[in-house]
């Protein structure tokens, strides 16, 4: 990798372990492997949204021709969220694509993705799923999030209706995994969401 890469993600890896921003927004960096090419990310979910309470992790791969192109990034924690694939983990994020800078560092994806998860931007989205559940179901998006930030992100709360609805796809030999996906598409409707699995 370019040297120009190397030093300039050190310095960045750096600011963000030191700072005291990073201490009260709770973001956290760390290398995966020694090459600073490859970086696991945490944020934590932002106060008075869904997400508040978990963390969420995202991997971080740097090419060569950092800074002059963004790093890729993916969220490693399940999140239920307009501009977030609830499947891969894709992000849809301008500064990750062709809004882009030089100036912009590691420091600013961790910051700008925390925004992301208070403003989301359903007219933009990465999972069209989420996003119109979002626009024509707000209280189910709310439920959903909230939901998923327990399960995957480590939240506070229980959710007793989800889980029982979860359970009875179960019992009806629907992995758990798959019972979670569908009722959460479906807004918690049970007929909808077996129907959506055994169609």
């Amino acid at each position: 990798m370019a040297t120009i890469a190397v030093s300039r993600i050190k310095r960045e890896f750096k600011e963000v372990i030191n700072s005291e921003e990073a201490l009260s927004c709770k973001i956290k960096l760390e290398l995966v492997d020694d090459t600073f090419t490859h970086l696991r990310g945490e944020i934590a979910g932002p106060p008075e949204t869904p997400f508040e309470g978990g963390l969420y992790r995202v991997d971080i791969r740097v090419p060569d021709t950092y800074p002059f192109n963004p790093p890729k990034v993916q969220f490693l924690t399940k999140i239920w969220h307009p501009n977030i694939s609830s499947v891969t983990g894709a992000i849809c994020l301008d500064i990750l694509k062709d809004q882009w800078a030089a100036a912009m560092t590691l420091r600013t994806v961790l910051l700008s993705l925390q925004a992301l998860l208070q403003a989301a931007e359903p007219d933009d989205p990465q999972d069209a799923v989420v996003a119109r559940q979002y626009k024509e179901n707000r209280s189910a998006y709310d439920i959903t999030a909230r939901y998923w930030a327990s399960v995957y992100a480590g939240a506070p709360g229980t959710y007793p209706d989800c889980d029982k609805k979860v359970r009875k796809l179960k019992d009806m030999g629907i992995r758990e995994e798959d019972a979670r996906t569908a009722l959460s598409t479906y807004s918690w409707d049970v007929a909808r969401s077996l129907e959506s699995l055994f169609g």
